[in-house]
C-alpha cells in the first residue's frame, strides 16, 4: 500500500473526548462535535489522539469511541482513530478492533516514555504493519512521545506495507518540510500544527491538516482551503491560528485544557473537564483565556 491506495486530503480535526460531571465519556457531546466539524468543512475526523486524551482512556473506552466515531461520521468523511500504545500487542489489538467497527485507518505514534533507537521504532511499526488490516498513519509528535521520527526514519517507514500517511506534528518547520520532501511520493502528508504553519505547508504540497483548533475555531478548517486555492485571506487565517496557539499555551495554560475551556465558553459540545492528570482551567488562566478570545473577536 501507499498514498495512492487512499484518497485522503483536506482538514481533519483532532477531536476532543468530552467527559461528563462523573468523569464518564460524553458520547452525545462527542457525536455533536463530529457533526459540527463535518458541517463546517472537515473531510474526516481523528479520534482518540493526543487532543482526545487517549492516555486517560481505558482500552474499552477507546474501543467504544472508535464505534462512536464511525457512527457519528456516517460515511461523510474519513475516520482515523488513535491506537498507539507503548506495547505493540496492545497497539495491534486496538487496530484490529478499529477494523471490526469500520474505521478507515489507524493513527500510531511511536512507543512513548522509554527512549528508543530508530531501529527499535522501525521494528515496532513493522510489527504493527505486519499484523493489521487497516491503513496506518504514522504520528510524529516528539514533544509528547519523546521518540521522534526524523525525515530519514520516515523514509524507512514509508516502505512498510500498511503505512500510507504521516501526521507530522513536530512543530519544527525544517523537520516537517524535510519529511514531506522525503516521503510525499509514497505517503499522504498531513501538517499537525496547521495553526502555526499550515498555509505554507499546504501551499508547498501537504495533502491536508490535522489540528485541535477546529474544535474552537472552524477557521482552522478553512485555512486549508484558503491555502490550497491561493486565497487572499490565507495570511489572515494563519495569523489568527498563530495567536490562538500562543494564547492557549501561555499564562499558565496548556493546549488540551484550554481547548476544552474555550469550547465551553463558546457553547460548543465536546468540551467539559479534562481527565487527571490534566486539570480544568480556573482563576487567572481561565480569565486570561476569556479575555484573549474576546480580544480576537471569537467570544
Amino acid at each position: 500500500m501507499n498514498r495512492d491506495d487512499v484518497a485522503w486530503s483536506g482538514p481533519m480535526p483532532a477531536l476532543t473526548t468530552p467527559f461528563d460531571a462523573a468523569g464518564r465519556v460524553d458520547n452525545a457531546g462527542f457525536r455533536a462535535n463530529v457533526t459540527r466539524m463535518l458541517d463546517a468543512g472537515a473531510t474526516g475526523i481523528v479520534a482518540c489522539g493526543c487532543t482526545g486524551e487517549f492516555w486517560a482512556l481505558a482500552m474499552e473506552e477507546r474501543k467504544a469511541l472508535y464505534a462512536e466515531a464511525v457512527a457519528a461520521t456516517a460515511g461523510r468523511g474519513t475516520v482515523i482513530v488513535g491506537t498507539g500504545c507503548v506495547g505493540e500487542a496492545d497497539t495491534i489489538a486496538l487496530a484490529k478492533h478499529a477494523k471490526q467497527v469500520g474505521a478507515d485507518a489507524v493513527l500510531v505514534l511511536p512507543p512513548y516514555f522509554v527512549k528508543l533507537t530508530d531501529d527499535e521504532i522501525f521494528s515496532h511499526y513493522k510489527a504493527v504493519s505486519d499484523a493489521i488490516d487497516l491503513p496506518m498513519v504514522v504520528y510524529n509528535i516528539p514533544g509528547n512521545a519523546v521518540n521522534a521520527i526524523s525525515p530519514a526514519l520516515a523514509d524507512r517507514l514509508a516502505d512498510l506495507e500498511k503505512v500510507v500517511a504521516i501526521k507530522e506534528s513536530s512543530g519544527d518547520w525544517n523537520n516537517f518540510y524535510s519529511t514531506m520532501l522525503a516521503v510525499k511520493d509514497r505517503l499522504r502528508v498531513f501538517c499537525g500544527p496547521s495553526s502555526v504553519f499550515g498555509v505554507p505547508a499546504v501551499a508547498l504540497g501537504a495533502d491536508g491538516t490535522v489540528d485541535c483548533f477546529p474544535n474552537v475555531w472552524t477557521g482552522c478548517l478553512d485555512l486549508y482551503y484558503a491555502a490550497r486555492d491561493g486565497r487572499s485571506d490565507a495570511a489572515d487565517l494563519q495569523e489568527t491560528g498563530r495567536k490562538l496557539t500562543d494564547l492557549f499555551t501561555s499564562g499558565g495554560r496548556t493546549l488540551y485544557p484550554a481547548t476544552k475551556a474555550a469550547m465551553d465558553m463558546m457553547g460548543f459540545a465536546g468540551g467539559g473537564t479534562p481527565r487527571p492528570p490534566l486539570r480544568a482551567l480556573a482563576g487567572a488562566p481561565l480569565e486570561g483565556l476569556r479575555t484573549g478570545l474576546k480580544d480576537m473577536g471569537l467570544l
